[in-house]
């Protein structure tokens, strides 16, 4: 089978682009042909003036991807088109240049931004979803939802409205792969066919192995940004001491966070640069314990999450949304009430207090991923879906 994978990466690296590599790398072990187009959102710095002034339009109807797609197309003659994302530089035109030529289109489902101008339903601290379900988005336009600007959100909600009524989303596209059964039923909830969202988890590939022993420190990896929960992590860390906390990441919360620990003489919480991935799995197979404490009940999947599970690691996680579907309470790890950084603390102390409960937790994590979460059962999850399309 020859698979055309489509995907514009941010300014940023981030988990869509794992996904997509390691996708790709999937199937061409299997023996596919995959043929790649990609843009970045950093193509933006070399743009003219006038160039940046028309991205309004691009978002909305990209021509020069449409035009690109169309000769891949032809030359290469693929059997199905995965999106993974499309936003800004190639846009959801590139859905209707591929019906065009016949080739069916599956859009794996990121984020929230076919209903969400942020595409995190969360604003100011909280969960907002003014915006689910609506024709146009106006209340993200109103809150500068996107890049804290009107004009840029006022852009999103046009491409969200403009496509919506071409059907663009409910005709143009065969299959939506949804990473959780949370997330498809919001998914249903903003418009989109119900009968096309199918459930995938995204996977951890290779195999980074089980971990032996435990290590002495618990783990927050992610971006250091207010819906993720740190500022309520650090809280909580006043209350552990004796209970060493590694924070890898980076983002806009940083210099707040590292100013945090000193005014409150947190000496226990040390920061690390992002780490590549390699070293970033040492340092996660290496800890007792992962914190996963998002405040946004909608995060769509959680990557590091099932990278712990396969390193054996149990994970702490906000009880709410994806994350209490992906960490079962007192089975792979802990859940606590979101933001609210007391029990946070109460669940890390009793998980440092009983290392035999949480040994055989990580033994569970572990066995969760073998069955959910390997490269094999993706790639039967994602061929039957391709074979789908396909048949019609």
């Amino acid at each position: 089978m020859k698979t055309l994978l489509v995907h514009n990466t941010y300014q940023q690296p981030g988990g869509e682009d794992t996904v997509f590599a390691r996708e790709a790398a999937l199937l061409r072990e299997h023996g596919h042909t995959v043929v790649t187009y990609t843009r970045s959102n950093a193509e933006v710095r070399a743009l003219s003036p006038a160039a940046r002034a028309l991205l309004p339009l691009r978002m909305i109807w990209a021509r020069d991807a449409v035009r690109d797609l169309r000769a891949l197309i032809a030359a290469e003659k693929p059997d199905v088109a995965h999106f993974h994302n499309t936003h800004f530089m190639i846009s959801p035109a590139a859905y209707i240049a591929c019906r065009q030529a016949g080739v069916p289109v599956v859009q794996t489902l990121h984020n929230y931004r076919l209903s969400c101008p942020a595409a995190t339903f969360f604003r100011d601290g909280r969960v907002c979803e003014d915006c689910l379900g609506k024709e146009i988005a106006w209340p993200g336009v109103v809150h500068a939802c996107y890049h804290n600007s009107r004009v840029l959100t006022g852009a999103v909600a046009a491409l969200l409205a403009f496509h919506r009524l071409r059907r663009t989303w409910s005709q143009a596209v065969d299959v939506y792969i949804a990473l959780t059964e949370f997330g498809r039923q919001k998914f249903v909830q903003a418009g989109l066919p119900a009968h096309k969202i199918t459930v995938k988890p995204n996977f951890v590939s290779p195999d980074p192995g089980w971990r032996e022993p435990a290590g002495d420190y618990a783990l927050y990896i992610g971006r250091l940004s207010p819906e993720k929960g740190c500022r309520e992590l650090l809280q909580a860390w006043r209350d552990l001491a004796g209970i060493s906390l590694k924070v890898v990441g980076a983002g806009p919360l940083r210099d707040e966070l590292m100013d945090y620990t000193g005014r409150q003489r947190v000496a226990q919480v040390e920061f690390v640069d992002w780490l590549p991935h390699e070293a970033a799995l040492a340092v996660l197979g290496q800890s007792r314990v992962m914190v996963w404490p998002s405040l946004s009940y909608y995060e769509t999947f959680g990557l590091v999450a099932i990278e712990a599970f396969a390193c054996g690691v149990p994970v702490i996680a906000s009880r709410t949304g994806a994350m209490a579907e992906i960490v079962t309470d007192g089975v792979t790890g802990l859940h606590f009430v979101p933001g609210d950084a007391a029990d946070l603390a109460a669940k890390v102390r009793w998980a440092w207090d009983h290392p035999a409960e949480m040994a055989e937790m990580g033994r569970a994590a572990r066995r969760e991923y073998e069955q959910k979460y390997t490269a094999a059962h993706n790639y039967a999850q994602l061929l039957r879906i391709y074979e789908t399309v396909r048949s019609g």
